[in-house]
């Protein structure tokens, strides 16, 4: 079963959505995050990525940082900027960009379901992350950004959120990206029900996005258990907040590589070392693969098709056979000698939304040597591979548009 269960959310009055609204914390540094409040004061990032509001000397995972987070957010709620609904409440959070249109529920959810292995993960978590979660979500007393998580489609749940979305909404506005934010209250408690009844008939839940926010938030609830002696599982902290999509809403876009040298061979040399692997056709119009087992290579201002043969893949697992694991098994390791992308600074990972345009920049401009597109992975293979309780490669998926923040905020003091 899955268990969601409403909140009371802290959330801007409606004036002040789109200036509060914030990008999550990991896709903005510092100075990225400075310019945005520079001409935005009542930016969420103020609490999400409260470094910003510190001066430089002082290091992101420094106490004073998460102190700051919650002093912001305290000041955020006295200001009336933000304000915490009367009862609790789920909520439809849709987004519509020039590419697709998602909306979900907004509810938290269990971490004794997350803990037992009911709300299924795809990813590792690295520690130092974690950690920096971990002491901002203590300090600040709030969960302040959204964990982004998928379930099979259920007709019925479905046939509610349709509904609702017909009806006028509480938040309607657009970013200055281009993507719409529109979101309804859910208060009647007859709906609420309905809607707690068919997500028990739920069996998982999957994490799309957003697997530090739910490590992390269960780490607290462990701290915070220990050290309540009166606990009695119905307190805040024992739950998480989430927007919960139906798999079918959902689409992952391509997650691309980049790469700053070519380990010291000529461009032919390395044309030669993967046509070993990889049939290799030059000259091609089409930047993006057309199907999986294919990628695209940016190299010396030509684009070329690579074909992976079907010997290195045919006998795979349901992780080798993924054209991340392909890459990087038979190409990126081998050839070009990076042997963990997670820590490997010769490397560099792209986002689908930035497009192949992005791609040749960063070759031609940036001093990189090669770039590669790849075909995204699908929302099977990411639900397969989740129940099968293995892990997918890091960055094998890119979700757009990103859940912002500060819109529905899960106070746990």
């Amino acid at each position: 079963m899955a268990l969601v269960v409403p909140f009371r959310a802290v959330r801007p009055h409606r004036k002040y959505a789109g200036e509060v609204a914030s990008f999550p914390y990991d896709v903005l540094d510092r100075e990225e995050g400075r310019a945005i409040i520079g001409d935005n004061p009542r930016n969420f990032l103020r609490v999400e990525k409260s470094e910003i509001d510190v001066p430089d000397e002082i290091r992101d995972d420094d106490p004073r940082v998460f102190v700051k987070a919650r002093e912001n957010l305290r000041n955020f709620m006295k200001e009336g900027i933000l304000f915490q609904d009367e009862k609790p409440c789920l909520y439809v959070y849709r987004q519509k960009a020039a590419h697709r249109e998602q909306y979900g529920l907004v509810g938290c959810v269990s971490i004794a379901e997350y803990e037992a292995g009911l709300i299924k993960k795809h990813e590792l978590t690295r520690v130092d992350k974690e950690n920096e979660r971990v002491n901002h979500i203590a300090t600040a007393g709030a969960q302040t950004g959204l964990v982004f998580l998928l379930y099979r489609s259920r007709e019925a749940i479905d046939r509610i959120l349709s509904g609702i979305v017909k009806g006028p909404p509480e938040y309607d506005f657009t970013t200055p990206d281009g993507v719409t934010h529109t979101a309804w209250v859910i208060s009647d408690s007859g709906t609420i029900e309905a809607l707690q009844q068919e997500f028990s008939k739920v069996e998982s839940l999957y994490i799309a996005d957003g697997h530090h926010r739910a490590a992390s938030a269960a780490a607290v609830a462990r701290m915070r258990r220990g050290k309540n002696p009166a606990h009695n599982g119905t307190e805040e902290y024992n739950t998480f907040v989430a927007t919960l999509f139906s798999h079918e809403q959902l689409k992952i876009l391509d997650y691309n590589r980049v790469v700053k040298d070519l380990q010291g061979m000529t461009g032919q040399e390395f044309l030669d070392r993967i046509g070993e692997t990889f049939v290799v056709t030059p000259g091609i119009n089409k930047r993006s693969p057309s199907g999986p087992h294919q990628f695209g290579m940016y190299l010396q201002g030509t684009w070329y098709r690579l074909e992976a043969k079907p010997a290195i893949y045919e006998k795979a697992d349901l992780i080798g056979k993924l054209d991340v694991s392909i890459l990087q098994d038979h190409l990126l390791g081998p050839v070009l000698g990076i042997k963990d992308p997670r820590t490997d600074d010769r490397i560099k990972f792209v986002g689908g939304i930035r497009g192949m345009d992005e791609l040749e920049r960063m070759v031609d401009q940036r001093g990189f040597a090669v770039a590669f597109s790849l075909y995204p992975p699908g929302i099977d293979d990411l639900v397969e591979i989740a129940d099968a309780g293995m892990i997918m490669p890091p960055k094998s998926t890119w979700f757009e548009p990103k859940l912002r923040s500060g819109l529905f905020v899960h106070l746990i003091d």
